[in-house]
């Protein structure tokens, strides 16, 4: 993982992907006001190879995990902070801290393709499988971040093989991505999913436990 250096922190309006609001109103007669951002919905899908037994995740940094980390060993970076000042980190943590596992991902933004279209060509792109759409399986959606954006997320399955890996993943380096392939051996899913010590979303886990209550029963016993 490349350190992380020249670390500015600095307010920001709207971006690309995240645009924030205010919400002002009236709840059993309290009057209130919430902050939140409008972003897009996402897909995500737990990859399990059947050739080799084995889970396909990624791993990424993340910048707001580092940032949280950064908060947590040096809170005194956050203070006194308002619009007209920028902060300098002298010493940035190495860039480790921020990294995590996830499973392969991706915002939807094309309206002129499905869930499972957009959810193909994100494992194609991250993790380098070409997988058809009819054998991709909806496991869930449900709402994420529901107190800041309160976007829906769908988690699907798919297997795959060997002969449909047709590159080496690790996203689009032209829009920034740097994401590395991880296989998790079939007998270590679980003990990876609540390991805390390796930085992992909610997603995995939910994923992993799935896969046990829902897959694993049928796998043909050693």
């Amino acid at each position: 993982m490349e350190a992380i250096e020249e670390l500015v922190i600095q307010p920001c309006a709207s971006s690309l992907y995240l645009r924030p609001f205010r919400l002002c109103y009236r709840q059993n007669g309290t009057k209130k006001i919430w902050d939140f951002m409008r972003t897009h919905d996402s897909v995500s899908i737990l990859i399990f190879n059947t050739s080799r037994q084995c889970f396909v995740v990624v791993k990424q940094f993340r910048p707001a995990v580092y940032m949280c980390e950064v908060e947590r060993q040096c809170p005194q970076v956050f203070q006194n902070q308002d619009k007209e000042n920028f902060c300098h980190l002298e010493d940035p943590l190495p860039a480790a801290v921020g990294v995590t596992y996830e499973l392969c991902a991706g915002i939807v933004d094309k309206p002129d393709l499905s869930l499972e279209e957009i959810a193909r060509e994100e494992v194609l792109e991250e993790c380098g499988y070409c997988v058809p759409v009819t054998d991709l399986r909806k496991i869930t959606s449900y709402r994420s971040g529901v107190g800041v954006t309160g976007s829906r997320h769908t988690l699907f399955y798919a297997e795959v093989t060997d002969q449909m890996k047709t590159g080496e993943g690790g996203g689009q380096p032209e829009e920034g991505e740097l994401i590395e392939v991880v296989e998790i051996p079939l007998e270590d899913y679980m003990k990876f999913a609540f390991d805390e010590s390796l930085p992992k979303t909610p997603g995995v886990i939910l994923g992993f436990v799935w896969f046990q209550n829902n897959i694993a029963p049928k796998l043909p016993k050693k």
